[in-house]
């Protein structure tokens, strides 16, 4: 797990009890500019989530300690304005999706999830910087 994201770039929390899908997400999103923090539990990501400045939450759908729906819940509970993605390889509920800001299947993920998040941030976050005089990327 990291513990920082730079100032500079825009923070994306990864959760997943894959390590092999922790390890391709990073990779992934640090080559398109992101800086990541990764969570392999729903305890874990509760508490990055109340530590850090995150731009936005890569969730799966099934997350050991806590399922997404209670998950996405707390983070909400916590931040609001946190942008949360769902990721799931199968059928997701009408409740779990109503409470996220977007869901990608699993095998879309390649091709929908940079254009997302670089949407979802410069949307939500982007007249909004986390500390006066922020001067993150607008991607």
């Amino acid at each position: 797990m990291s513990s920082t994201c730079k100032a500079l770039k825009r923070c994306i929390l990864c959760i997943d009890d894959d390590d092999a899908i922790l390890r391709y997400e990073k990779v992934l999103l640090e080559r398109s500019g992101y800086a990541v923090l990764t969570a392999a539990s729903a305890q874990q990501a509760l508490r990055l989530v109340t530590m850090c400045k995150c731009d936005a939450v890569l969730l799966d759908y099934e997350v050991h300690g806590m399922n997404a729906h209670e998950l996405a819940f707390e983070m909400k509970l916590v931040r609001p304005e946190l942008i949360v993605i769902l990721l799931s390889g199968g059928e997701v509920p009408m409740q779990v999706q109503a409470l996220v800001d977007a869901f990608v299947p699993k095998l879309e993920a390649s091709r929908q999830l940079l254009p997302m998040i670089a949407g979802l941030c410069s949307q939500g976050q982007g007249a909004n910087p986390t500390e006066p005089g922020d001067k993150r990327d607008s991607r």
